[in-house]
């Protein structure tokens, strides 16, 4: 880095970030706090230790399997400290790797690499922690019309990269935020009274192209959500047999209501859920349960 200042005043890191799969306005200033938040006032390890001139070659490389995700956010955290760094792909995106795989090669002054190495790991880890889950999940749903999804259960400020990550490991997403869609639960229906009364109130309020979604916990609920007029009704916390009772149930008296299974879901369980005939299923551990992937950066200085 050429000095501290110039990571403040977030150099711009040219056109190596066209075409990225996340809008890198919505990550940048992330980055940008995470380093903050690293490096303080200066690496004085680095600082000590590495001549300023010396140019080194360094790749990140994985410890374990995995899936790739958020390669570009890595590139992103070196690229704020040394605009000049240059890489090379290892993976593409949602490409699996296994243990020993080198994931992302980056050149040039050693100093810089240095300073970057903890933030850029620790956005990648996580990633690929979030998207290597779903994609377990994923594929116990294969052959299925049921699709697995993510929620808002994100670290707060990261939910639009622990999202893309769903994606990539091939889970699609529940709503990003509070406005993109009505989703009643315990506690609104709790505040109105009734699932009839909370349906009745959305309705009034809500644009007409919003579907509304209600969250049921029993029979009697899921009975008046559905004379209620829901598009959608979330089957919380019931067992595999209750599922299927309430999808036959549901399904007679509105054929193509769109269902969904949440609470208690696992590995070992998400397929026979997917198997009573609900639509959606979602889980909150995809982006609160997962494991980070365990990646290293090894580097080597070069010489004149």
């Amino acid at each position: 880095m050429q000095d501290w200042q110039s990571l403040i005043a977030m150099k711009k890191c040219s056109d190596r970030f066209d075409n990225l799969p996340v809008p890198r306005i919505l990550f940048k200033d992330l980055v940008c706090k995470a380093l903050l938040e690293d490096i303080g006032e200066g690496d004085i390890t680095t600082r000590s230790c590495v001549d300023r001139k010396s140019k080194a070659v360094a790749w990140i490389v994985a410890k374990e399997d995995g899936l790739l995700a958020g390669l570009f956010v890595a590139k992103e955290v070196f690229c704020q400290v040394d605009r000049h760094l240059t890489f090379v792909d290892g993976l593409e995106e949602g490409h699996a790797f296994v243990k020993g795989d080198t994931l992302l090669t980056i050149e040039g002054r050693a100093s810089s690499i240095l300073m970057a190495e903890r933030v850029a790991l620790n956005f990648l880890q996580r990633l690929c922690g979030i998207a290597t889950l779903t994609r377990k999940y994923a594929q116990k749903l294969e052959g299925s019309a049921c699709r697995i999804v993510g929620t808002r259960k994100t670290t707060p400020g990261l939910r639009c990269l622990e999202k893309y990550a769903v994606r990539i490991g091939g889970g699609f997403n529940h709503r990003f935020c509070l406005s993109d869609g009505i989703l009643i639960k315990d506690n609104h229906i709790a505040a109105c009274g009734s699932v009839t009364e909370a349906i009745s109130r959305a309705r009034k309020h809500a644009p007409h192209t919003l579907k509304i979604e209600i969250e049921v916990a029993g029979f009697e609920e899921l009975k008046e959500a559905i004379e209620a007029g829901a598009d959608v009704i979330m089957l919380d916390n019931m067992t595999v047999e209750q599922l299927k009772e309430a999808v036959a149930f549901a399904r007679f008296r509105r054929p193509h209501i769109v269902l969904e299974a949440s609470g208690g879901v696992t590995l070992e369980n998400v397929k026979e859920i997917a198997a009573t005939g609900v639509d959606i299923v979602s889980s909150g551990a995809l982006t609160h349960s997962y494991k980070s992937i365990d990646l290293s950066l090894k580097l080597n200085i070069l010489k004149e």
